[in-house]
């Protein structure tokens, strides 16, 4: 197991850096958290006892130099809105270049299920074929090719985290967590594609052990690791659930590809979405038997609980 001594958290504001941040605390490993805007890192972490606040500019070499500076891991969790996919492999291109000048000796990249493209078995194991045809697909296996050559190249340790979709505390990007919001206001919640077809969710803060147990582990580098929820579950069922938790009955519309044209005549972040409909259609649910043999018992938060815990959430904001 190697010891982490500073770790960096890129892009940790967003749901995923602010599941590991506790757990990190939690630990008492000292961890850096990296974004471009220091008064969301103050807010989210200014209360931490062993995070450092630095905002930087990861587009920036100098920058992202200067935020791997003393550190010897970093867990890589930028997100980036549809219409800015392109950037995914510039930056990690950015980040692998910072971090090998700054003699960094392992990186850990929080990905999707992006780079596998329509899944070609009811289950996906990480030895899958990546063969995306979405260009926001192909985004993403470009820049998990850059993680994994530089591992090849003897750079500095690398491997590839690989999540479902998620939702909970911080996830209002996701795709679920509007659902919530709108079961709170007595709204209809909107579903991009079919509601029928299976699907899978992770509750975010689980997330945040399992990442750490990863990459303070030795040999899990180099390879890539999936880790999903904690069972199938179809979009009705998911929506149900959520709705009758309020004391609601279920209210949803599903936006297929005609609406979803129609509608990225006026916004830029709908016209992104026809091509993702494939993940809708054709769902990857995640096959984590390697991180489950590796580790032994995992835990997953049942849906309801997680369901619980994510209103208890919004309610307190």
């Amino acid at each position: 197991m190697p010891t982490i001594e500073k770790a960096a958290l890129f892009g940790a504001a967003g749901a995923i850096g602010q599941a590991l941040a506790p757990e990190l605390e939690r630990r008492g490993i000292p961890f850096r958290v990296v974004g471009r805007s220091r008064p969301k890192l103050e807010a989210a972490f200014g209360n931490m006892a062993h995070a450092e606040i630095f905002d930087a500019d990861l587009a920036d070499l100098r920058s992202a130099g200067g935020a791997a500076r003393g550190i010897d891991t970093i867990i890589y969790t930028v997100g980036l809105p549809y219409p800015s996919h392109h950037l995914h492999p510039v930056l990690m291109r950015t980040t692998i270049e910072a971090a090998v000048a700054m003699h960094v000796k392992r990186l850990v990249l929080v990905s999707s299920v992006y780079p596998y493209g329509v899944p070609r078995a009811s289950r996906v194991p990480e030895t899958h074929a990546r063969q995306p045809e979405a260009r926001k697909g192909k985004y993403r296996k470009e820049q998990e090719d850059v993680v994994l050559d530089a591992h090849k190249k003897g750079q500095l340790a690398t491997m590839i985290v690989r999540l479902p979709d998620f939702y909970g505390p911080h996830a209002d990007n996701s795709l679920a967590n509007p659902i919530f919001r709108a079961a709170l206001d007595g709204k209809t919640a909107n579903w991009i594609g079919p509601v029928n077809t299976p699907h899978e969710f992770v509750f975010v803060p689980d997330t945040g052990p399992v990442i750490a147990d990863l990459a303070s582990c030795a040999e899990c580098y180099g390879e890539a690791w999936n880790y999903g929820g904690p069972g199938e579950i179809n979009a009705m069922d998911f929506i149900t659930r959520i709705y009758r938790a309020v004391g609601r009955g279920p209210k949803y519309r599903s936006v297929g590809r005609g609406m979803l044209k129609l509608m990225g005549w006026f916004s830029p972040l709908y016209r992104e979405l026809p091509e993702m409909l494939y993940l809708q259609e054709t769902p990857i649910i995640l096959d984590d038997s390697k991180l489950l043999h590796k580790f032994g018992a995992v835990h997953k938060t049942s849906y309801d609980e997680g369901i619980r815990k994510t209103l208890d959430w919004m309610r307190a904001r």
